[in-house]
């Protein structure tokens, strides 16, 4: 009798146990539908608006190098911009920073923020600033992110997860690299904390776009490294001295970007006489350096920096470049012009430590990229994505290397740091200013 009651008793226990589990399971089945309806939603949609968006820019960019005059167009595009911006009342735009202070609940994205990127981003292009287009990307993803949140009115949480989806399907749709995209997305916000409860829905996101855009003939971005050495310690410790350089060359293009922009509000309150100021200052450059190579994006200077052909000075010359533009009020991302000064410059670090200038390029590349947006996982799997696994050790030690000297410096200002980079211990600073 008393074994019957045990027995019953457990089997009871298990029943309910079961029947919890059973519906712990089909509300988590729900939640999963739920995300992958929504992810495959914004990955279609920013997927077809970032392949738009990449033909956009590569038409301008030919149009502008196959004909010499366009560059003189610059003040023109720069009051244009800056019209835009003002007759839609988003004069004080933080670009990107918006986007990342929008996952903190502290501001909502405009819903003109996604057309305002897009066509500003290209008339720069069309005339000739030195900007990039990946942080236009976020921009593009997160307002259309934002406002399919807002659309289907939920929650502020859900609402920042599709944000990031829609970051995580631009950079992925643009640039090809659906792995590191949403690793990316979710790592940029806060140094140290991931949420990775977004990291479902930000990777069918982020696939969904890159199909799209593969659907539309976007290609991938992949790059050929020659010369690759095993893994040896002189070669390490040589790859280990160029990453403590990238480190130094981010600092450096943060300050840059920084200070520029600075110099320019305190001298050129005016958006329109600042503008048109930074037009001039663009066209002297081109003068002095009796070049075109560092306006637009510069792919071309890239491929050229991974087959050991650049000038010594270019990767200054993108930052002077790069830092006027930006500052002057035109409009564009900073990855592309940091993946060109870390090649140009990992170039030239090859060449004056006799290893493979192809191959110190590709590092560069990752590791300026880490250097600036202290990101060293979403670095790690673009250099793979990018130039293939041959080199993994060798990357990995470089963004390593930048990820801890480059301090507390950034590209976005809004970006938070949760943990010590040195000690570990906990802390709550947002990136250093200068």
């Amino acid at each position: 009798m008393q074994f019957r009651q045990t027995w019953h008793s457990q089997f009871v226990r298990w029943k309910g146990r079961s029947w919890h589990g059973l519906i712990h399971v089909i509300s988590h089945l729900r939640l999963l539908v739920r995300w992958l309806l929504y992810a495959i939603g914004t990955g279609g949609i920013v997927g077809v608006a970032g392949a738009a968006f990449v033909y956009a820019i590569e038409w301008v960019t030919n149009f502008r190098m196959a004909h010499t005059w366009v560059p003189l167009t610059l003040p023109l595009g720069g009051l244009l911009i800056v019209w835009l911006y003002r007759i839609t009342h988003n004069q004080r735009d933080k670009g990107t920073n918006m986007v990342i202070a929008s996952l903190r609940a502290e501001t909502d994205l405009p819903v003109q923020m996604a057309p305002l990127i897009f066509l500003s981003t290209i008339i720069t292009h069309f005339c000739g600033g030195s900007a990039g287009r990946e942080g236009a990307a976020l921009q593009l993803g997160g307002s259309l992110g934002g406002s399919l949140g807002r659309l289907l009115k939920l929650a502020q949480r859900d609402k920042e997860v599709l944000i990031l989806c829609g970051m995580s399907a631009a950079f992925a749709s643009i640039f090809r690299t659906p792995i590191a995209a949403p690793i990316f997305a979710m790592e940029v916000a806060c140094v140290g904390v991931m949420r990775y409860a977004a990291l479902v829905p930000c990777t069918i996101a982020s696939l969904t776009a890159s199909l799209v855009a593969g659907w539309m003939g976007v290609p991938l971005a992949q790059y050929t490294v020659t010369d690759i050495p095993p893994l040896q310690v002189i070669p390490a410790l040589k790859i280990l001295l160029v990453g403590v350089c990238c480190a130094a060359v981010s600092i450096l293009f943060c300050i840059s970007l920084q200070r520029a922009q600075q110099l320019f509000q305190r001298w050129l309150p005016n958006p329109y006489l600042r503008i048109l100021a930074a037009s001039g200052v663009i066209w002297l450059l081109i003068l002095l350096l009796r070049s075109t190579d560092y306006l637009g994006v510069g792919t071309h200077i890239i491929e050229r920096a991974l087959t050991g052909e650049v000038h010594w000075y270019a990767f200054l010359a993108k930052i002077l470049f790069t830092s006027v533009t930006l500052a002057g009020g035109f409009k564009g991302g900073e990855i592309v012009p940091t993946f060109f000064i870390g090649a140009t410059f990992g170039c030239l670090c090859g060449q004056i430590l006799s290893l493979s200038p192809s191959l110190c390029a590709a590092v560069g590349m990752a590791a300026l990229f880490c250097g600036v947006t202290n990101c060293p996982i979403a670095s790690l799997l673009i250099a793979m994505e990018l130039f293939g696994t041959a080199g993994l050790p060798y990357y990995l030690l470089a963004i390593a290397v930048s990820y801890l000297l480059s301090g507390y410096y950034g590209l976005y200002g809004e970006q938070t740091f949760t943990a010590s980079k040195f000690t570990g211990q906990p802390v709550h600073h947002k990136t250093r200013k200068v």
